[in-house]
């Protein structure tokens, strides 16, 4: 079942593994689905690890409590039962939930929120669907009434995981960061349960990266270059212990009368983004972090991501598109991962 909402946003599929030599090192892949995504993970063998099955009934474990904690397609999960809960009473949910949901708000607040886990209403409102257009472009009324259904400063995490929320009609939507979470989850899982020391896990082509790959360098990461029939490299980054994000909006959008509508709603606005970015990849220690700074940054458009990243020390590449081609715009911390061969 798909546990997420897919963000009328993107397509994570930016982000393709470049192994070295496979003769090398035993590597170990373990394949699934969650998330209404692939999951796929690579372990470089050692020694005293569990057989292969039992790694993988863990990590299928450990993704079904995301999903049951997180979902909004399950209508008993932590996030759902919250959505339905009245106003100004606390709400005692997961340490886990907790995490995320204060993660959004800090992000939401650092954003000026650009970013905002409540705009679900007015996504259903513009309802992408699988012809990737709504069936008629909302009005200015029905887009302001949305709007005031909306609003990050309407929910508080309180101390002992309770969540408290002052409107009733607040819908939270943790689908732009917690599939970066469930990476997160099984990212840990490998390093403090099981103590592997090179691994990679992507989720729906969110990543965490740790050691080395077969061919016994650091793993090679290629940024797909945001061009629409094709497959070709932006960038080719070596990330060392990190985890990396990618938002783009160049294969979901659609154009009606010469306008053209991405699927990633600007929370300010009620309305698709209008800027020129076509993708955006961030670097971050926890990929909850750089799945949320990428649509994070995907809104705010080049000046006010590059000017945000630079003051939290972000390392984020985005491309943006100009009459005249690609250009790149990056943070002063970004080029130190990217593949100098």
């Amino acid at each position: 079942m798909k546990m997420f909402l897919i963000r009328a946003v993107f397509v994570i599929t930016a982000l393709l593994a470049l192994a070295g030599c496979s003769d090398q090192r035993q590597q170990i892949t373990i394949n699934g689905s969650t998330m209404g995504t692939y999951y796929s993970i690579k372990i470089i063998n050692q020694d005293g690890l569990p057989a292969t099955k039992l790694i993988q009934q863990e990590i299928d474990r450990r993704l079904e409590l995301v999903n049951d904690q997180m979902s909004t397609y399950r209508p008993q999960s932590e996030l759902s039962l919250f959505n339905q809960a009245p106003a100004n009473k606390p709400f005692p949910v997961s340490a886990a939930t907790a995490k995320v949901i204060t993660e959004a708000l800090r992000i939401s607040k650092a954003s000026h929120g650009a970013y905002d886990v409540t705009v679900g209403p007015v996504v259903n409102l513009w309802s992408f669907g699988p012809e990737a257009r709504p069936e008629s472009i909302p009005t200015d009324k029905e887009v302001t009434a949305r709007l005031s259904e909306v609003g990050y400063q309407h929910v508080k995490v309180l101390p002992d995981n309770k969540l408290m929320k002052d409107e009733a009609k607040l819908y939270v939507d943790l689908s732009s960061i917690a599939k970066g979470y469930g990476v997160d989850v099984i990212a840990d899982y490998l390093k403090d349960d099981l103590h592997v020391k090179n691994f990679m896990v992507d989720i729906g082509g969110e990543l965490r990266l740790q050691g080395k790959n077969q061919a016994n360098v650091l793993w090679r990461i290629a940024v797909e270059k945001p061009v629409e029939n094709e497959r070709a490299v932006q960038e080719i980054l070596q990330a060392g212990d990190m985890a990396i994000a990618t938002s783009g909006d160049y294969r979901n959008y659609f154009d009606e009368n010469g306008v053209r509508y991405s699927h990633l709603i600007n929370p300010k606005t009620g309305r698709p983004i209008d800027n020129h970015v076509v993708s955006v990849t961030v670097i971050a220690p926890s990929c909850m972090t750089a799945d949320a700074y990428a649509t994070t940054f995907s809104v705010m458009g080049e000046d006010e991501s590059i000017a945000l990243a630079n003051k939290e020390n972000i390392p984020v590449m985005l491309i943006v598109k100009t009459k005249n081609g690609f250009v790149e715009y990056k943070s002063n911390t970004f080029n130190q991962y990217v593949d100098k061969k």
